[in-house]
């Protein structure tokens, strides 16, 4: 069995494989949203949640999976992540239902959570100081690559094989991991004994929920009241608020808290966390209505959708090592406020060129410098959040970081969604007015009537969709004419609300560039000199 002396580099391509199968599955998912909208009979909000149930699951519970590795073996945790997340994969694709898949992708997100904070932690025990950067730079990258990498693979999977293969691919290297798990990866024990926050799990569980239910179901209860409930979404949204900030007091005073604050003390980890959450926020913010318009408005097919984006990926593998090592010698300051800007400039550019006759030519340029950007950012990103950082500390650390990742892609992917289904109300209603005009008098209220309740009524957003749904008994010779003007509203619509959306995400990942400036670099002594005795440093100040 393996044992400490195993080669560590070895380790993680074993750990880097589970954690790039985790990660990939946020981004994958994507773009089968259109196939599955279809075949499920699912409306918009139900998708969001296929998306969000796993990634609020596995942001909740990556911190306490964190304390779990301290106390019964970090590798074991991982086994035992990998094989519930395998398990659910499988369950994810024989669903039948659009609930069933949202519960299977529940387990997925226990599974992930269990899987994730152990891969930085094992890492940090096994590579000395000095090669600890390289280690953290591989994670990184991988980080990086499987966000991009997933419309690509996805595309590819649902155009041979089915939306269901998305989840399928995962069992054959999920076993494959979980066999080299425990033949390669060392049984590493920490013997740190953690008590239970249960008031914190609690506390962090119902407030995030609230912020994420309430920011995917606001459009869908017209911002108002819930159903038959008594609550309204801004009361479960402010509620969500509330709760999260007795969170924060409440792990303030606590001895050994679910989130140890101390950690922030370093101004480059909280920085680092600051800025993992939101490249988190701004990518799944962009990838969700983006795979949406290529598919549903564009009639790419998923492959080709994927495929659009895949200079993206490759040219994120070609600059990710060299961001690695350039953040080893010089720190990753400006590596990071390069590459968050370049993401920016080439989403932008996207949102820019996106039309209804935009072909996959007019995205390459864009996607290359979002790609070169992407490839810029996770590894450095990681180094400045781990860079100081006691081994001790590395559980917890890891498990934050992680858990500030995934909650800004909860959050970004909810907020999207939100501005989305409420640009999409406006936009279609609008549009609908306009084209109403080609119609037959007797039939203009109808037709607009159908767009401006399409929010109450569900966005339909798989291929060959109108965005909802014509009205019955009209005659086939208006029949035809209905559905002709119905797919150009929806085109012209999803557009106009694909532009106006895109502008937050944008606005904001600017903004986090320049916080990247608040990053604390190393003296250039101090990195040559770090691992000399503090005797031997102030014998050199002496002489």
């Amino acid at each position: 069995m393996a044992n400490a002396r195993t080669n560590p580099w070895l380790v993680l391509v074993v750990l880097t494989t589970g954690f790039f199968m985790i990660l990939l599955d946020t981004t994958i998912v994507n773009v089968a949203l259109p196939s599955m909208s279809t075949a499920l009979n699912a409306t918009l909000d139900e998708i969001l949640w296929v998306i969000n149930a796993y990634i609020l699951v596995y942001a909740v519970l990556l911190i306490t999976a964190g304390r779990l590795g301290d106390l019964f073996g970090q590798r074991n945790l991982f086994a035992i992540g990998l094989a519930v997340f395998t398990l659910a994969s499988a369950a994810c694709g024989f669903s039948q239902t659009s609930t069933e898949l949202i519960i299977a992708r529940i387990v997925q997100g226990v599974g992930g959570a269990l899987l994730t904070p152990q891969t930085l932690s094992i890492l940090t025990s096994i590579f000395p100081p000095e090669r600890r950067g390289a280690a953290f730079g591989v994670w990184g990258g991988v980080a990086g690559l499987a966000t991009i990498t997933g419309p690509t693979l996805g595309g590819a999977l649902i155009t041979y094989a089915s939306w269901q293969w998305i989840f399928f691919i995962n069992v054959p290297i999920g076993i494959a991991a979980l066999i080299a798990t425990f033949a390669i990866v060392p049984d590493l024990r920490p013997g740190r004994r953690q008590g239970w926050d249960i008031v914190g799990v609690l506390l962090a569980t119902a407030g995030r929920f609230g912020i994420v239910f309430g920011l995917i179901e606001g459009q869908r209860y017209s911002w108002g009241q819930i159903g038959s409930s008594p609550f309204t979404i801004p009361e479960v949204i402010g509620a969500g608020v509330v709760i999260m900030v007795v969170f924060v007091v409440w792990e303030h005073f606590q001895t050994q808290p679910l989130i140890p604050l101390s950690l922030f003390e370093d101004r480059n980890f909280a920085v680092a966390n600051w800025i993992a959450a939101a490249i988190s926020f701004g990518m799944l913010s962009m990838f969700f209505p983006i795979t949406i318009y290529l598919q549903s408005v564009r009639g790419f097919s998923a492959l080709v959708a994927g495929l659009t984006f895949a200079p993206m990926s490759l040219m994120s593998m070609f600059t990710a090592p060299v961001a690695g090592r350039l953040a080893d010698r010089i720190g990753g300051k400006y590596i990071l406020f390069t590459g968050i800007s370049l993401f920016t400039i080439g989403f932008a550019f996207v949102a820019y060129v996106a039309g209804p006759d935009s072909t996959w030519i007019n995205f390459l340029v864009p996607a290359l410098i979002a790609g070169a950007g992407m490839g810029m950012t996770f590894a450095p990103m990681t180094t400045v959040a781990m860079r100081n950082i006691q081994p001790r500390m590395a559980g917890a650390a890891s498990g934050v970081l992680n858990t500030t990742r995934q909650l800004g892609a909860a959050i970004g992917s909810a907020v999207i969604g939100a501005i989305l289904q409420n640009q999409l109300a406006t936009a279609l209603h609008n549009q609908a007015v306009v084209h109403s005009t080609q119609l037959p008098p007797a039939f203009r209220d109808r037709f607009v009537a159908v767009f401006s309740n399409v929010s109450s009524s569900g966005f339909q957003i798989g291929p060959g969709q109108n965005g909802t749904t014509l009205p019955a008994g009209i005659p086939p010779a208006v029949a035809k004419q209905l559905a002709a003007l119905a797919h150009d509203v929806f085109v012209s619509g999803y557009i106009d609300a694909l532009k106006m959306t895109l502008v937050m995400p944008i606005v904001f990942l600017a903004v986090t560039a320049l916080t990247t400036l608040l990053i604390k670099r190393r003296a250039r002594a101090a990195q040559q000199v770090g691992s000399a005795p503090a005797e031997e440093l102030k014998r050199a100040a002496a002489g």
